[in-house]
């Protein structure tokens, strides 16, 4: 399936890479260092946030096989 109508969000980029990755069945690795992620707890702006930190590996795999 091709589509070549721009990308205007970030969910939308997040499902063209998704897609055109599991045509490949490809593999992802990121090696992360201290990376922090400050995940709000809710959405609009006075939610409280968690702060996640990543080390080492984070892989993403994609596949069309669906069971």
């Amino acid at each position: 399936m091709e589509n070549n109508a721009p990308t205007a969000t970030w969910p939308d980029l997040a499902i063209a890479i998704f897609d055109r990755l599991s045509e490949r069945n490809a593999e992802i690795t990121y090696e992360l260092a201290n990376m922090e992620i400050h995940v709000p707890s809710k959405t609009g702006g006075e939610g409280n946030s968690a702060k996640w930190i990543f080390n080492g590996a984070l892989k993403i795999r994609t596949s069309n096989d669906v069971k």
